[in-house]
């Protein structure tokens, strides 16, 4: 039993490093992924089952004061680690989409919660302001955000450009709404506004 548990600990390791090798540039990247993480998942749940299991065990270890009760504690112990990670694993901890053409992005407001505010630097394209918005999208994803009612977050881009020497002034370009239910958001709806992009441009070419 105890070399079973090893052999699964070794198993998501195995894992990890190779998750952790994967970019996603692709939708068949990305599903690959997706599965990568349902079957984590999967190995998680049976871990669990398992763990439940040699707890019991070990309780009745105890009663009956059975010779072998405290290496029962160690293998228990061991396999409520071995679960833990592989679930931490099969939440995406250790994965990050990179998404082609997106640029550095500072994060300006995040509680945690479902409204938040990055901001980019004014020499930024509309090619790379879209792809820096999906980027940033990936990037804010977290299962532990609170939505305040709501099932979808609000990511607002900024920029900021200089009417004058001295005056430094916030100009919005666009906004990101993604599902907090779901990592891979195939709904997820990027609002660039051009009106606001025109006004950059003028900033650049000035």
């Amino acid at each position: 039993m105890g070399h079973w548990a090893l052999g699964i600990g070794h198993w998501a390791l195995v894992t990890n490093i190779n998750s952790q090798q994967l970019t996603v540039n692709s939708q068949q990247s990305t599903n690959y992924q997706m599965n990568v993480n349902s079957n984590l998942l999967m190995y998680a749940q049976w871990a669990g089952i398992l763990s439940a299991a040699l707890f019991v065990l070990t309780i009745v270890a105890f009663i009956f004061k059975w010779g072998f009760r405290f290496r029962l504690v160690g293998v228990s112990s061991f396999m409520v680690v071995i679960a833990a990670s592989i679930f931490g694993l099969g939440l995406g901890l250790f994965t990050r989409t990179e998404i082609p053409g997106a640029v550095r992005y500072s994060l300006v407001y995040d509680t945690g919660g479902a409204q938040t505010v990055v901001t980019v630097p004014p020499s930024i394209t509309e090619s790379e302001l879209e792809a820096t918005m999906q980027q940033v999208a990936a990037d804010l994803y977290s299962p532990g955000r609170s939505g305040s009612g709501r099932d979808y977050m609000t990511i607002r881009v900024r920029t900021v450009v200089h009417p004058e020497p001295g005056l430094s002034q916030p100009l919005f370009l666009g906004e990101v709404r993604r599902s907090l239910a779901t990592r891979y958001d195939d709904k997820m709806a990027i609002d660039i506004y051009p009106e606001k992009v025109a006004i950059l441009k003028k900033y650049q070419v000035s």
